[in-house]
């Protein structure tokens, strides 16, 4: 089994589950109930809070502070000084941790570098939103978010790439890189057995 490896400037609290394989880097704080799992790599100054839950493969790069009642499912990618909200119309004044909103990050999805997720949202599975975007919705699977406020414009494949698939309606598309194939009906995207 992997060791964790936990840079000696990072602050990991008691009681953080830390999965096998991980890496922590410089100046990370890990809350204590907080859960990471295997093979996971965060970034320079990340933080995680307390009620955070991470899945396994996830890269969290510098600068990114993952509050509490955000889940990340396998797989996600966090672009570098991203960012996550956990209540809706905060005040300095007024006290709303009853409030949080939580927000969840479906599997593969990627979160480009400066993009704003504001809390309550999901994410779908390998949905890409793109750099600088602000996002207060829901993302379906297989999107790709741009803008402010994000809207789509496309549909990526598993791999990253681009589809050649309409906005609405129907359609068939293949990965250029993999050659997977992809169906839209009634704009659901689905990766074909």
């Amino acid at each position: 089994m992997d060791s964790v490896d936990i840079h000696p400037s990072a602050i990991v609290d008691e009681g953080a589950q830390v999965g096998a394989g991980t890496r922590i880097w410089h100046w990370v704080h890990v809350c204590a109930g907080a859960r990471i799992g295997d093979r996971c790599s965060l970034g320079q100054n990340v933080f995680v809070g307390n009620r955070v839950v991470i899945g396994d493969r996830v890269k969290i790069q510098n600068n990114v502070s993952i509050y509490d009642n955000v889940t990340l499912e396998d797989d996600v990618f966090c672009g570098p000084s991203m960012v996550f909200t956990n209540v809706y119309n905060p005040r300095a004044a007024v006290e709303r941790k009853s409030e949080y909103r939580d927000t969840v990050v479906r599997r593969g999805a990627t979160l480009g570098a400066n993009c704003t997720i504001v809390c309550g949202v999901t994410i779908g599975e390998y949905a890409f939103v793109g750099a600088g975007a602000v996002v207060n919705r829901d993302v379906p699977a297989y999107a790709l978010m741009v803008g402010v406020p994000a809207r789509q414009v496309g549909w990526m494949s598993r791999h990253g790439e681009q589809l050649d698939l309409p906005l609405k309606g129907s359609g068939e598309a293949v990965c250029p890189h993999t050659g997977d194939r992809y169906r839209l009906r009634d704009g659901i995207c689905t990766l074909r057995p």
